[in-house]
């Protein structure tokens, strides 16, 4: 028997909610559909003669017969990747369920994630469809959920924002995406005059118009000159139109959640880059963008792809925001090494400096593209002295700086004595600076 009172003493404990899973857009197996068509053009494309026989074989009927089955069979796999793909939010972590034959759950805890990109290619903008792509700590590939509609695809990410920023489940839907100060935007008249302006157009441009009329005098094989026009006529598009179509309308803002970064001609991209997570801040001058007095500003983030800030601006206008990347950072007055480097490395010597102060590392390489690195003392992993023998009959070392990045920031060519001391001294600069780093996670 029960004593009485017991049953009004117990508290039963509430039941959590079932987690309710959702599935993409449903014009999402049209992406998918494109797989086997892949296949078929992958094998064409590895074994050329092999096609070009088969081709000549085929006639109407097999080509009718070959449509009739290879088109209901790309259409079913699209349908069947798009109905067994699932993903579900619950209080802690993101799940993602995907894989037709071999099942693939990706659990993603909602604190580890570290940005999230709205992405929109042409096609999906024409289709109001977006896909997002989710920045997680400690992994080099991206998870993406792709497509979602629109309007779902930014609520599905603000909601992600405000849980792992800490709000309750509950309100976490109602929060909203956090609003925007814009800080710059690129007029593409700029953006345009920058790429004309920049030595690596030129320079592929001319290799694809030279090489290919030198190799075919040469030569006379279609097939050689084919085979290196296309790769460089591909690298001068990239680094001209390619980067034009890329970085076109390019607008900065700063939200609670970090730096928002909007671009695209024809995909428009929606990025955002945490301050916290920012490693190394470039500032980059071509030479004959001094002359306007603009620069480029690149980043090094650690666990994200993002590489840009700033494509093209005025130098105190790109200062000002890098400032709200680094704040209270300002670009020191650099010192040179000594003159006997120029021993190590003629004249190019003179593009070489190096400033540090109590925020940050700074060192500056290049003479004709000059390249300023900003790394802030929190973010330095380790440090390191370099030294060769012709280095040390001129008793000049190296002093490396390594970020968590995975990248290395180099200050060149300083005196021994200094560089010795630079080496002690900015381990405690890192232990100090790490005290007042600020927060990775969003919205703190």
């Amino acid at each position: 028997m029960t004593a009485p009172g017991v049953d009004d003493a117990v508290q039963e404990k509430p039941e959590k909610e079932p987690v309710t899973e959702r599935r993409l857009h449903p014009i999402t197996p049209l992406r998918r559909a494109w797989a086997p068509v892949a296949v078929v053009i992958g094998w064409a494309v590895h074994d050329p003669d092999q096609t070009q026989r088969q081709l000549t074989r085929l006639t109407t009927t097999t080509l009718l017969i070959a449509l009739a089955v290879v088109v209901p069979a790309a259409a079913l796999y699209g349908f069947l990747t798009w109905w067994f793909t699932h993903f579900a939010v619950t209080d802690t972590e993101l799940r993602i369920r995907t894989g037709l034959l071999f099942r693939r759950t990706a659990h993603i805890r909602l604190e580890r994630i570290q940005a999230i990109d709205v992405t929109q290619p042409l096609l999906a903008r024409v289709a109001g469809v977006a896909k997002l792509r989710l920045d997680v700590v400690g992994t080099d590939k991206k998870d993406e959920l792709a497509f979602l509609g629109e309007r779902e695809a930014r609520a599905l990410r603000a909601e992600l924002l405000a849980r792992a920023a800490g709000f309750a489940p509950e309100t976490a839907h109602e929060v909203g995406e956090a609003p925007a100060r814009e800080l710059l935007h690129t007029p593409p008249r700029d953006l345009a005059l920058s790429l004309v302006l920049t030595g690596a157009t030129w320079g592929s441009l001319v290799a694809a118009l030279v090489v290919p009329p030198l190799l075919w005098m040469a030569t006379h094989s279609v097939w050689t000159v084919l085979a290196t026009a296309l790769p460089l006529l591909g690298a001068a598009g990239a680094s001209s139109v390619g980067r034009f179509v890329t970085e076109y309308d390019w607008t900065v803002g700063e939200s609670p959640d970090g730096l928002r970064i909007d671009h695209g001609l024809l995909d428009r991209t929606h990025e955002t880059v945490p301050p916290g997570r920012v490693q190394t801040v470039r500032i980059v001058e071509p030479l004959l963008w001094r002359r306007r007095g603009w620069v480029r500003v690149e980043l090094d983030v650690a666990g994200s792809s993002n590489s840009v800030l700033v494509p093209v601006a005025p130098r105190e206008v790109a200062e000002a925001v890098v400032a709200r990347v680094l704040p209270g950072v300002t670009v020191p007055p650099l010192s040179r090494p000594p003159r006997r480097a120029g021993r190590c490395v003629p004249v190019w010597w003179r593009g070489y400096g190096l400033a540090v102060t109590d925020s940050v590392f700074a060192a500056r390489q290049g003479l004709l593209r000059r390249s300023l690195a900003l790394v802030p003392h929190a973010k330095v992993q380790s440090v390191r002295l370099t030294q060769g023998p012709w280095e040390r009959l001129w008793r000049v070392a190296d002093v490396h700086v390594d970020t968590g990045a995975n990248k290395t920031v180099t200050a060149r060519l300083r005196d021994a004595q200094e560089a010795a001391e630079l080496l002690k001294s900015q381990a405690e600069r890192s232990r100090t600076g790490r005290k007042g780093a600020r927060p990775d996670r969003w919205m703190v």
